[in-house]
């Protein structure tokens, strides 16, 4: 139909959908509750233009009738997306960790508004677990979800970061108050920057209701001022000690765009991280070496090689700085764990080869280290097994695995070393490799994500 022989009605639903479509990536990145006033925002802004569409009149057009209906199922598909990321039950559980959080938060604030810097050892714990369960939540790709995770997992990390800092030392005072009058009043906009970071801690927490960033980010400038007005000219030993309070200050400052940064897509959607990427380009490389090492028959020279590979991995590795996202860590420290236990594989192997030479010359063997070394081989192979499986917790191969490993540990334990200490070490060592294994079998299948 030409555009311009449409009838006004039809152009009026289009207009109405186009304005709905500026709606969409808003539903779809929503990440806060149904009570949020960013929520009743959207909500308030689709259903206008519901009624928008109702009040179209489609003078008993089956076409217009047809139009009407399809614009009113897509916004109530929105409101329906809206509805189920505020709802949803690993969003609601994101909330219920981060009350936790809250609540710690409340009973260790007092000391900070007062300018103190004492912190419980049960808090500092409680504040770990509390990041390690966060990044457990899984988002299954969803957007809302990571940014939901993405923007708690900040607040938290940050308010953890500000303790550990609070812990180190502070800024030492270079000359008594009596020095100079510069040196008492930065001695006051220091005791502020210890209340500051108190303030900060609720803001990021929502513990209260008579701050906000603004404020405070205005409180913090004000007294870099302060600091800036003063006169040290001459004093270089009080001019240093302005200069680590203004960095304190910055440092503060930094935290109060936590919230702006977690708008960004990049920042909660770690897939286009470029920390997630470069560890990803690493695994890449591991799998390929893993492949190359499971179908190796004489593998000598191949062994050799795949180590040194393997080692200038892990070195890529440490030079992967996750910054403050504790995914990001995560993330890493699999990948570590992962390369290492290619590395260990292949020493264990090359143990295996020396073994028999050793088998050949020597003479007399004890028993007990004879039956270490069988179950070495055991898990030699097993390890060939879990290095090459891929699966979940519920395939039959995974209880196998698992099944096989702790039979092994129980023939550990049944050995007795009979006072030998080189078989007492070696069936320490074992012991401590089954374990390693099953862990590592554990890490492939807990369906961890970014």
């Amino acid at each position: 139909m030409d555009m311009g022989n449409q009838h006004p009605a039809i152009k009026r639903l289009q207009e109405i959908q186009k304005e709905v479509k500026e709606f969409e990536p808003q539903v779809a990145a929503f990440s806060g509750l149904s009570g949020d006033r960013a929520y009743k925002k959207l909500e308030r802004s689709l259903t206008k233009q519901l009624f928008e569409i109702d009040s179209v009149d489609t003078e008993g057009r089956g076409d217009v009738q047809q139009a009407r209906k399809r614009a009113a199922q897509e916004i109530e598909r929105l409101l329906r997306e809206l509805e189920q990321n505020a709802n949803h039950p690993q969003r609601l559980e994101l909330e219920s960790i981060f009350k936790e959080a809250q609540t710690l938060v409340e009973h260790e604030i007092t000391g900070f508004y007062k300018g103190g810097n004492c912190i419980t050892e049960e808090f500092d714990e409680g504040i770990q677990d509390i990041i390690f369960r966060l990044t457990q939540v899984k988002t299954g790709g969803k957007p809302s979800l990571r940014k939901a995770r993405y923007r708690t997992l900040t607040k938290v990390c940050a308010v953890q970061e500000i303790i550990d800092n609070c812990a180190k030392q502070q800024p030492s005072l270079p000359l008594s108050s009596d020095a100079h009058p510069s040196v008492a009043k930065i001695n006051s906009v220091m005791c502020d920057v210890n209340k500051a970071k108190g303030t900060l801690i609720a803001v990021l927490m929502g513990v209260s209701s008579n701050e906000t960033c603004r404020h405070l980010s205005c409180v913090l400038i004000g007294l870099i001022a302060d600091l800036d007005a003063l006169d040290v000219c001459g004093h270089p030993e009080i001019r240093n000690y302005r200069k680590e309070v203004v960095e304190e200050i910055n440092k503060l400052q930094r935290y109060l765009d936590l919230d702006e940064e977690a708008d960004s897509a990049y920042a909660y959607d770690l897939a286009q991280n470029r920390c997630i990427v470069k560890i990803e380009e690493i695994r890449k490389k591991m799998k390929e070496i893993n492949s190359s090492l499971l179908k190796g028959e004489r593998a000598a020279d191949l062994y050799l090689k795949s180590k040194a590979e393997l080692q200038g991995l892990i070195a890529q590795l440490d030079e992967v700085s996750p910054g403050k996202n504790p995914c990001i860590r995560e993330a890493r420290r699999r990948a570590v764990i992962e390369v290492q236990t290619l590395i260990t594989y292949i020493d264990l192997k090359e143990a295996l080869v020396r073994r028999q030479v050793f088998v050949q010359q020597a003479e007399v063997e004890p028993p007990s280290h004879r039956a270490v070394w069988n179950i070495l081989e055991a898990l030699s192979q097993i390890l060939q097994e879990v290095l090459s499986f891929d699966g979940n917790r519920t395939d039959k191969n995974y209880m196998r695995l698992e099944e096989l490993l702790t039979k092994q540990l129980l023939s550990l334990d049944a050995i007795d070393p009979q006072g030998d200490e080189r078989s007492k070490a070696a069936r320490k060592q074992a012991v401590k490799l089954a374990q390693n294994i099953l862990y590592y079998l554990d890490m492939k299948t807990d369906e961890w994500e970014y």
